[in-house]
């Protein structure tokens, strides 16, 4: 995937850089799948609360990373329109598994299960260093644009 193309498809999700938990797209089936990376960097705003002392990366942020990838996967369907206001609406079926840390490299996967007009519903997970940290079942809702 080329730079320009990975820059157009982060910049389909509605999120600002600060609050982005995809850092590179891996692999991308355009209204299908997809995989990512993203590195705890240890200067994230959350981590300094989440625990002094022994930081690690919130459950429902790594919740949040499949969503966001999921959200890549629906805004560049060749096949539908993208949505406008496309949120996170629905978690099902999540697992967290583990914890992620400052330095560890994250592999996220989302899968397109379904779609009915502006409802997504998306399967992922995300890996760590020594397995798999979370699962789940996410809901993304959105305005179809014209």
């Amino acid at each position: 995937m080329s730079p320009a193309d990975q820059a157009a498809a982060l910049r389909s999700l509605p999120h600002g850089p600060s609050f982005r938990f995809v850092d590179e797209l891996k692999s991308l089936e355009p209204g299908r799948e997809a995989t990512a990376i993203y590195r705890v960097r240890g200067d994230e705003a959350f981590l300094e609360g989440h625990f002094p002392g022994h930081p690690m990366m919130p459950g429902v942020i790594l919740i949040e990373a499949i969503a966001q990838l999921g959200g890549i996967v629906v805004q560049t369907d060749p096949e539908h329109p993208a949505m406008s206001d496309l949120r996170l609406t629905g978690i099902r079926a999540a697992k967290i598994l583990g914890a992620a840390v400052p330095g560890d490299l994250l592999r996220i996967s989302a899968k397109l299960e379904g779609r009915l007009a502006g409802l997504v519903q998306i399967v992922g997970e995300v890996d760590g260093p020594y397995g798999t940290l979370a699962t789940a079942r996410v809901t993304l809702s959105g305005t179809l644009s014209e």
